[in-house]
């Protein structure tokens, strides 16, 4: 009876002694993290002595333009709809790019003119013009400035198959506009197996000469040139690439870098019908066979390099921008001399 007595009594101190172990570590961690969050406030408030006049950056805000030259199936519709409905409340201009004929590339001309009008519209500025059209590099067309790239890539596969439908059944966008494949019930299982043209491969060519620009190697299927190209603009020539799987972290992201724009952004993607404004009708997942025929293309392998290359970079910025802890980072001047 007394051993019994004994070992409830060690129970109840171990137990005691594991209550106050465990409170005294989330003590620590809620002090820790209070701590930080102080010391973050404390270095805001010295670099608000620290950086330029905080004024200053919306004179340059009012002159941005931004560039969102869409690729076609990769949910572009809903990101220029949730651009739409805030211009009015942000006060900047969104602004449809109709190239004739539905044309992906400009004439040199037109490079040079379309350049030189987006830069030095005023009355329009700040603007987002968005339209199906390659990347232009402006840095070879004389302009004082530059426009702010962005986009949004797809997995090829899904972005092709979507396409293949879209143009037989049409999107619940304008469900009554008749596409031109209408009434081709085909399925995409039975296009490919068929060997047909509209579920080539060759069609997926299409985000590589998008990133890669204007020049006539860009638009060669299958040119490793115009894949590398295509990387280098992506990285170095545009503000952020997203995804379109992500896209609420791609809006989350730009409403971040861009808020003169895009203020307000996130909320309302998420609240309104903007996150499935545009979605293909009748749309049929094609078999693991046709998936594994489709990869063994040499197209697909760099279609989808560039997407992974994309995603990757995506990822990268998207963890320094969207800070879980909500403690993002910031910067400001020191030994700032002469005094």
């Amino acid at each position: 009876m007394l051993n019994i007595h004994k070992l409830w009594l060690f129970s109840s101190l171990c137990v005691i002694v594991f209550v106050v172990l465990y409170f005294q570590s989330e003590v620590a961690r809620l002090e820790d993290n209070y701590y930080r969050k102080f010391e973050y406030k404390l270095l805001q408030a010295r670099t608000e002595s620290r950086q330029f006049d905080p004024k200053q950056p919306e004179i340059y805000d009012d002159d941005l333009v931004v560039i969102y030259n869409r690729v076609p199936k990769t949910g572009s519709t809903s990101f220029v709809g949730v651009a739409y409905d805030l211009c009015k409340r942000n006060h900047f201009k969104v602004l449809h790019i109709n190239i004739t004929a539905n044309m992906h590339v400009m004439s040199l001309s037109n490079q040079y003119k379309f350049a030189q009008n987006v830069t030095k519209w005023r009355e329009v500025k700040p603007a987002l013009y968005h339209g199906h059209m390659a990347f232009l590099n402006f840095d070879r067309l004389g302009t004082y400035s530059k426009p702010i790239f962005i986009n949004l890539i797809r997995k090829p596969l899904d972005r092709l198959v979507s396409y293949y439908y879209f143009l037989r059944h049409g999107d619940n966008f304008r469900p009554h506009l008749v596409r031109k494949k209408h009434g081709d019930k085909m399925t995409f299982d039975e296009c490919v197996e068929k060997g047909q043209p509209d579920c080539d491969p060759s069609n997926m060519w299409l985000q590589v000469p998008f990133f890669c620009g204007h020049a006539a190697q860009c638009w060669k299927p299958g040119n490793k040139w115009a894949l590398e190209q295509a990387k280098h603009n992506l990285v170095n020539h545009y503000l952020l690439v997203g995804v379109t799987e992500e896209m609420a972290d791609f809006i989350s992201v730009l409403e971040a870098v861009l808020p003169r724009l895009f203020k307000g952004a996130s909320e309302h993607y998420l609240n309104s019908n903007k996150s499935h404004l545009r979605q293909t009708s009748s749309k049929l997942e094609p078999t693991q066979d046709t998936v594994k025929k489709i990869q063994q293309s040499d197209i697909w392998k760099m279609e989808n390099e560039l997407y992974e290359f994309a995603y990757e970079h995506f990822k990268f910025v998207k963890r320094k921008v969207l800070a879980k802890d909500g403690i993002g980072q910031t910067y400001f001047y020191e030994k700032i001399r002469p005094k």
